[in-house]
């Protein structure tokens, strides 16, 4: 029955947004048999529960963020630390999988290189990246939040490094910072770039506005 109960929210939740079902579709099935999930940069957006997680720690670089996130009880608990300082806070082998939505885009090459070898040591069945398909230019919203972009990761790139990559978001041209859809109006554009996800930009992620990467660990195995 939970497994029913939060598919069913899951789709009531992105009702207004089919490709948001779809991602959290795809992250659902990437996470298919983990049980205990880290969160890294956690954020406010996604309900892990949602993806059938029955236990998920956030790990939040931004405070007010993180209270946010605690009052719409996102997750199951949270840690409050900076994200290029996993090691600190987390043992080896601590969690089933480990997950970065919108996160290694934020830090320089070296620092999401070692990001990807904290979570890949912190995990002990498989890792998932979601970020945008090569560098986009991204500043700040507002003082502080951290959401600038400092560099890009390619398919290529991340198959090098293990990673099986899928495109998500529909087409790359089609969208901008934020994710949003450069061209008005939002609902024609939103179905074009459905479409597209659909019959190209999933299979062609060099093409994607956005990639999904996941990495099986030899507990995984």
């Amino acid at each position: 029955m939970r497994g029913k109960f939060e598919l069913t929210s899951l789709l009531a939740r992105g009702r207004s947004n089919p490709m948001e079902i779809l991602l959290k579709l795809d992250l659902r099935q990437a996470l298919l048999g983990c049980k205990s999930v880290l969160d890294v940069g956690g954020g406010k957006a996604f309900t892990m529960r949602e993806l059938g997680v029955e236990h998920a720690v956030s790990a939040e670089g931004h405070l007010p963020t993180m209270e946010a996130a605690r009052k719409l009880k996102t997750h199951h608990d949270y840690v409050y630390c900076d994200v290029r300082k996993l090691a600190e806070h987390f043992q080896p082998g601590q969690f089933d999988a480990c997950i970065a939505l919108d996160v290694i885009e934020h830090l320089d090459k070296a620092g999401g290189l070692k990001l990807l070898a904290d979570m890949e040591r912190i995990a002990r069945r498989r890792v998932v990246i979601f970020t945008p398909s090569g560098f986009l230019p991204q500043g700040q919203r507002e003082s502080g939040d951290l959401q600038a972009h400092h560099s890009g990761w390619e398919p290529q790139e991340m198959e090098q490094l293990g990673y099986r990559v899928t495109g998500a978001f529909g087409p790359k041209k089609l969208r901008g910072a934020y994710h949003a859809l450069k061209h008005r109006p939002v609902v024609f554009w939103g179905m074009v770039s459905l479409a597209g996800q659909i019959v190209w930009s999933k299979h062609h992620p060099e093409a994607a506005a956005a990639i999904i990467g996941t990495k099986s660990l030899p507990g995984d195995r």
